[in-house]
């Protein structure tokens, strides 16, 4: 089963549908209060009080193949309605996403890497140490999410885009195993299509 990006209560029953689920969170004004509160309080008893008050947990209908999203920016975590057919999951999702404000709010105004050092530390105080990048839920993938496809040069490694990339980008584990975890330019993405031109 392929992996997705990660790198965030059933209603009627465990199976409630897709199309249950999104009219739920239509209903609700996509607004998840009790989630809410659970990850303000987890981030105020890690002295992140001030980001805490802010802090918005939704559901969001378009999130296709992602779990959940974080954007630390706008203070605001989203999570697929498609988790409400695995309730077990919502929390470690929910968790997984406030790992991401987490490690960034103690970063300060430091650039820190999405799944780096930071947000492994922010996933153990979490009680989610061995938290992975990406999900394994059977979430469909529509033909959008393979759009575009990037492989890393030096691994080989393919990585499916929704979007075409339009800034550098590098695969993780080649600049974590060869450059200490920073950015380098040796391991940008390239267009699938263009890496076997290069090997003809």
């Amino acid at each position: 089963m392929p992996l997705f990006r990660q790198l965030e209560f059933a209603f009627h029953t465990v199976a409630a549908s897709l199309w249950d689920a999104s009219r739920f969170a239509q209903r609700s004004g996509y607004r998840k209060v009790d989630l809410e509160i659970q990850a303000r309080e987890l981030l105020c008893s890690f002295g992140a009080k001030r980001i805490a008050t802010e802090l918005r947990v939704e559901w969001d209908p378009r999130l296709q193949t992602a779990a959940g999203r974080a954007d630390y920016r706008q203070k605001l975590i989203s999570l697929n309605p498609r988790l409400l057919q695995f309730p077990t999951e919502i929390d470690r999702t929910l968790r997984h996403e406030l790992a991401h404000i987490l490690a960034q709010f103690r970063a300060g105004r430091r650039s820190i890497l999405p799944h780096g050092v930071e947000w492994r530390h922010a996933c153990r105080d979490l009680e989610i140490g061995d938290e992975k990048r990406c999900h394994n839920l059977p979430f469909p993938v529509s033909e959008r999410a393979r759009r575009y496809l990037y492989r890393c040069p030096k691994c080989r490694r393919d990585f499916h885009r929704t979007r075409r990339i339009r800034r550098a980008v590098a695969c993780l584990d080649c600049c974590r195993n060869h450059n200490g975890g920073e950015f380098d330019a040796r391991f940008r993405l390239i267009p699938a299509d263009r890496d076997l031109e290069a090997l003809r």
